[in-house]
């Protein structure tokens, strides 16, 4: 019997047009192995829904087609069922995607589903809501919330914002009980990192396993505008954490007070409460792997 798989595209997610994927799908799925069908969101969230009522309906697996945002939302409605997620990555940053060897070409991202290689990979619970790969507190969630409106996509619009907000950017506070361990200091990230990686290769937690029943809060604490290259520097090349600016903390569960309440989950900006219980829900997602 063959397997049913549900391809979600976002249209609007990314960059570039998404108009050729049907055709790239219908060429290069083994259609062997898949009985295939595609659904085009149509408003925000919409995706989540759609692959709420896949998982509901027994596909085997639901392929997000999209960005980092779009991934999240069709990720974290599969969370617990035994619908695998798929990835074709069309997105600004990729970083889920880059961090699970996915390849970046179409093509071979869609002949990467047909090995049908599956793990299950962990995620993270905040509060009520999920994630998948990075979740940010700091610098990070100001960027995502401008990003979310921004008219320029891709690397050039994240480059943009990042240096104009910078010059603007007043470090957090922040306040981490770690099993009744309290440590309060201002920083410029805070970021929950089950994957490595922001996106476009800018890696925050290098050691980070979605599999290893653990995350890392990663500590980025205030650094004069002359470091600023260096550090970015660092980060693009896997070694951040070894900066005298860093602290990298493995923890399965924690509790965070802010001093600002936002946040960006997988890149999708949200309002928070001003206390987050964060744990780890070990090898709760089924999802294709490169």
């Amino acid at each position: 019997m063959k397997k049913k798989i549900r391809f979600i595209i976002n249209p609007i997610s990314g960059v570039g047009s998404k108009g050729d994927i049907p055709n790239l799908i219908r060429e290069h799925l083994d259609q062997s192995i898949f009985e295939y069908d595609i659904a085009y969101t149509e408003y925000r969230k919409h995706a989540k829904k759609i692959a709420k009522e896949s998982a509901d309906q027994k596909y085997d697996v639901v392929c997000a087609v999209g960005g980092d945002g779009s991934v999240h939302e069709v990720g974290t409605a599969l969370i617990g069922s035994e619908t695998k997620l798929a990835i074709l990555p069309a997105g600004s940053g990729n970083g889920l995607a880059r961090h699970l060897n996915i390849p970046l070409n179409l093509k071979d991202a869609i002949l990467c589903i047909n090995k049908d290689q599956a793990i299950k990979m962990d995620t993270v619970l905040v509060n009520d809501k999920s994630f998948l790969g990075i979740g940010g507190y700091g610098f990070d969630a100001v960027i995502a919330k401008k990003f979310d409106t921004h008219h320029k996509r891709g690397l050039r619009g994240y480059i943009y914002l990042i240096i104009r907000e910078f010059f603007k950017y007043n470090p957090i506070n922040v306040s981490i009980d770690l099993d009744g361990k309290v440590k309060s200091l201002p920083v410029v990230l805070c970021t929950v990192a089950n994957a490595s990686q922001f996106g476009n290769g800018f890696t925050v937690s290098p050691k980070s396993d979605v599999t290893d029943g653990k995350l890392e809060l990663c500590l980025l604490k205030p650094f004069s505008i002359w470091s600023a290259p260096y550090i970015a520097y660092r980060f693009f090349r896997k070694s951040g954490d070894k900066s005298r600016f860093a602290e990298i903390i493995p923890f399965k569960k924690a509790k965070i007070r802010l001093s600002k309440k936002i946040a960006h989950y997988d890149g999708e900006p949200f309002d928070v409460k001003d206390e987050l219980n964060i744990s780890v829900v070990p090898k709760s997602l089924n999802i294709l792997v490169g």
